[in-house]
């Protein structure tokens, strides 16, 4: 097993949690603050805005049992890479699209599904490609937040229809 960890953002971490958790090959999710200069933030204070992370996820997956370049399709699927600073009502550059590649690789596979992305979205993808630094994990009732409070209504009404949408386009690999 060859396994390989893409740490992204995309609005709150829960829904990008909860969509990744759906695709079979991903062997594991971290919801994880990263791209600010705050050592070790809370949620509290990523939240006000001022630390400079995002909330993002670790995903860490099977190259055999799903390819790098679906993980990262669904990712332009599962969130809005047009909207500056925000997804939907979360506002905030601690809700940025962000990719943060590992190395020059990844930089270069980033790019190129950047690219896809914005040949599918109508207006520009605000996507930034973003230097690794240090990666939190965040606060153990932030992970898998979804299947811990499936009926929460931010869940419901955000969580699942982003879900919804990674289900439909990506229905070959499901778990």
């Amino acid at each position: 097993m060859t396994t390989t960890t893409f740490v992204l953002a995309g609005g709150c971490f829960w829904c990008l949690d909860a969509a990744y958790r759906a695709l079979k090959g991903v062997t594991e999710v971290v919801s994880c603050y990263t791209g600010g200069s705050a050592p070790h933030p809370s949620y509290e204070q990523v939240c006000t805005g001022t630390t400079g992370h995002a909330e993002a996820v670790a995903v860490t997956f099977d190259e055999s049992a799903i390819p790098a370049q679906v993980i990262l399709d669904a990712f332009f699927t599962m969130h809005d890479p047009t909207q500056l600073n925000r997804q939907g009502a979360d506002v905030g550059t601690q809700y940025r699209s962000a990719m943060f590649p590992a190395d020059d690789e990844q930089r270069k596979l980033f790019e190129e599904a950047r690219r896809r992305a914005s040949e599918i979205w109508p207006g520009e993808v605000v996507t930034t490609i973003e230097p690794l630094g240090e990666v939190y994990p965040a606060e153990e009732h932030h992970q898998d937040f979804f299947a811990k409070n499936p009926t929460q209504g931010y869940c419901l009404a955000v969580a699942v229809p982003k879900v919804n949408k990674v289900r439909a386009a990506f229905s070959e690999y499901l778990r």
